[in-house]
Formats: C-alpha cells, sequence, structure tokens
C-alpha cells in the first residue's frame, strides 16, 4: 500500500456533488473546512494485495456470523445494554434466517501485510457513496486504464435481486426509511443521501421504491402495523437507524411485543444487532483465540493488555474512545455521550501513517461477498467525524471489459456462503 499525490480534477466538489455525494467538505470545530472527498491523494495497491485483504473480509465475515449465533443463544440483553426483549427479537431474526445486504469491515493493513480487524459495522454502515460511486467516476476520469476494488454498486444490484426473487420480501414494494438528525445530531445528510443510493440500487433491482424519515412511520392499532407518512402499509423496509435504539422507542415495543398482525420484512434484520455492538470484539477472541485477523479483547476490564483501547458497545465515529498506552503519560479519551452500557477493551495496534494521515482501510461484505473498498484518513489514532476517504488504484490491473466484470461477478456468488444460526 502506497499514497501518492496529485491534483485535484478543477470544479471537484461540483462534480462528487452532482454524482450524490452532498457533504464533500467538512466544517472543522474553528469554521475553517477541509475536503471530506479528498482526491488529492490517492492509494495504490496491488492485485496480491487486494486478493489478500478479500480473502480476509470474507473469513472474518463467516467468524462474525459464527459469534452472532453464539451470542444469540448465550447472552442476555442485559449484558449487552440493549433495551429489553430484544435478544428475543434476534433470536426470531435468526430462526427465520432473515437475509441481509450489507456491511463494512474497519480494518488495518500493517507495513508487514498483516490484517487485522478493529471493528465491523453490520447494521448501519455508510460510506456507500463515496465507495460504490464517487471513487469509482474518479477512477474512470483520472487513470481510466487501471482497476479499482470495486464492485459495490454492482452487487447492491443483485443482491438486491435475490431479495425480491428469493421470497424475502412481500410483494414487489420496499420503503427505505433513515434517521434525519436534528440540531446538534444532524449528520450533514448522510443517513438521508446513502438511504437514497440504496433506495436507487433496489430500483435497478426491480423494486417500487418509497422513503421518509423514520420518525415519520406511524402505527396503525385497529390493523395493527407499520404505515408510512401517507398512511400506507409497510410491508418490506430497509432502516438505516440503529436496532438498539428502535427497539428502546416506543415503536420498536410493537415489535418485541409481536404486535404486528403481519410482520414487516427489516432490512436490515433484527439479529445484524450482534454485529452493531462492540461486544462482537471480545466474543470473537474468545472462539477464535489467537487468530492472526483479530486482536485480543475483552469484556469489562483490559485484562492483561498494556496498551488498550476501551470502547463503548454501542460507540459510533470514534465517540468516548479511550487509548491506554503504557508508556504514554496520559490517555487520548475521545469526548461522546455513550458509555453507559459497558465498554469492552480491545489491544491496541497502531496504524499506518502516510504523510501524517492515520490509515484504515474499510472493506465491503455485500449478499456475503466482499465487494469493496474505501480508504480512510484520520489525524490521529481515532478515525472521527473529522476523517476523510480517498479513492484507491489497483496498480497492477488493467480495467476489465464489462464482459470480464460480469464472469467475476458471477463465480463468485456461491452455494456455500455462511450463515447466521
Amino acid at each position: 500500500m502506497w499514497r501518492h499525490r496529485i491534483k485535484p480534477r478543477p470544479d471537484w466538489e461540483r462534480i462528487v456533488t452532482e454524482q450524490g455525494l452532498v457533504f464533500p467538505v467538512t466544517e472543522l470545530p474553528d469554521g475553517t473546512k477541509r475536503p471530506y472527498w479528498n482526491e488529492s491523494a490517492w492509494y495504490e495497491f496491488t492485485g496480491d494485495e487486494v486478493n489478500t485483504l478479500e480473502a480476509a473480509t470474507e473469513e472474518l465475515w463467516a467468524m462474525c456470523l459464527d459469534a452472532a449465533g453464539h451470542m444469540a443463544a448465550t447472552m442476555t440483553d442485559q449484558r449487552l445494554g440493549l433495551p429489553a426483549g430484544t435478544m428475543e427479537v434476534v433470536q426470531r431474526s435468526i430462526g427465520r434466517q432473515d437475509p441481509s445486504l450489507y456491511s463494512r469491515f474497519d480494518l488495518v493493513y500493517g507495513a508487514d501485510g498483516t490484517i487485522k480487524m478493529l471493528e465491523i459495522n453490520g447494521d448501519t454502515p455508510t460510506g456507500l457513496v463515496e465507495a460504490g460511486v464517487v471513487q469509482w467516476r474518479w477512477l474512470e476520469d483520472r487513470l481510466p486504464e487501471l482497476d479499482q476494488w470495486n464492485s459495490v454498486h454492482e452487487r447492491l444490484v443483485a443482491g438486491w435481486q435475490r431479495l425480491r426473487t428469493s421470497g424475502a420480501t412481500t410483494g414487489n414494494e420496499l420503503h427505505f426509511f433513515y434517521d434525519l438528525g436534528e440540531g446538534e445530531s444532524y449528520d450533514d445528510g448522510e443517513m438521508e443521501m446513502t438511504a437514497h443510493y440504496l433506495m436507487d440500487t433496489a430500483v435497478q433491482a426491480g423494486f417500487a421504491t418509497m422513503a421518509h424519515p423514520m420518525a415519520e412511520v406511524g402505527w396503525n392499532p385497529d390493523a395493527r402495523e407499520f404505515r408510512d407518512v401517507n398512511d400506507y402499509p409497510v410491508r418490506n423496509a430497509f432502516k438505516l437507524y440503529a436496532w438498539e435504539e428502535m427497539l428502546g422507542e416506543a415503536f420498536g415495543r410493537h415489535l418485541v411485543e409481536q404486535r404486528e398482525a403481519r410482520p414487516v420484512n427489516w432490512f436490515e434484520p433484527a439479529w445484524k444487532a450482534m454485529l452493531s455492538t462492540k461486544a462482537l470484539l471480545p466474543v470473537l477472541w474468545e472462539r477464535n483465540p489467537g487468530h492472526p485477523l483479530l486482536l485480543p479483547a475483552y469484556f469489562d476490564s483490559p485484562g492483561d493488555l498494556e496498551n488498550w483501547v476501551a470502547k463503548p458497545l454501542h460507540g459510533r465515529e470514534g465517540d468516548n474512545i479511550r487509548i491506554h498506552l503504557a508508556d504514554a503519560l496520559e490517555d487520548l479519551v475521545m469526548p461522546g455521550a455513550y458509555g453507559t452500557e459497558g465498554f469492552v477493551y480491545q489491544a491496541y495496534t497502531e496504524l499506518p501513517v502516510f504523510d501524517g494521515n492515520h490509515v484504515v482501510l474499510g472493506s465491503w461484505v455485500i449478499d456475503n461477498e466482499a465487494a469493496g473498498m474505501l480508504v480512510r484518513e484520520s489525524d490521529g489514532p481515532v478515525t472521527d467525524y473529522y476523517g476523510r476517504v480517498c479513492p484507491h488504484v489497483i496498480s497492477d490491473a488493467l480495467s476489465p471489459d464489462d464482459a470480464q466484470r460480469l464472469a467475476w461477478l458471477a463465480e463468485r456468488v456461491g452455494p456455500n456462503a455462511p450463515s447466521v444460526r
């Protein structure tokens, strides 16, 4: 992995905004702005490196599904800091084998070629527009003769098609709900942007779609069903809204108490709550001790770790992360509102640093297949709200033609995909 500087395209902000990335720049606390989409640099990978990352992603995915099933069978709401009744909803979801669409790993790719899993966002991952659209269009403009590890868009469309034709949905209509946020919690439109991009891929897969904020979903007590903002019944729904929040609200109690006359088919499914909590990390380590893709992790205390990272069970965007290094004068503690639900402790590992930028790789799993990568940079060891994303290139692979891309997509979709049990 190498970092290269490059001159951004003229008028790049307009270009990426028109491609769907509605927040190309980030405003810092002092009021200044910096690019969120950082095309003043790109990252180079070889085909062998991508093959290694791809294999690691799929191995980790299988381990995560195993861990999720184990957690559902052995752990409690209280242990995981979840609303009462959550584990019953999760167990029912696993019992039905509810299908999922996508997840994103955060990986550390060391200079010695080692790969370590930092965590997985299995319930509400964002970054799809950047990964699936903007960086691919950048490649077409700047280095069109080369390739990129990126089948994000094609696999999303194919994943929706599989869900539509496999009996996982009721009818052909699909709602998209998102957390709009307001005040200090407003996310510059990230959730809405991501939901609308996913809606576009669902339309390409043949769904009739509708979208609105989660807060506008209603409940009809007579029909015992959820209704959208137009009082239309919700049968199938994608929600960019965390299960641990949803089930703690009056809205979610209808699900916990099984009050629906005809349950909604939710994407992502409820069992994904097991892949949304950092409690997954010590469970993975318990079930795969010493695995080279994992970092040691423990519940409640750092155990024998000298250098560690404390992570709140439900934390996001680096909030409330605490890094303790044995030779440091004081810990690095990030602000935030998480932590009352409990912490896990994970061994600290250094991120690779290029030109002062700390780098984490976002690795996508879509429809059970490794699907591509997004490179994220930060100023320090915690990837927070002020991180940036850069495009990447496979430098020793020429751009494939459409026939080759279709062949790759077909050959990697196999019958032996792992499942949660």
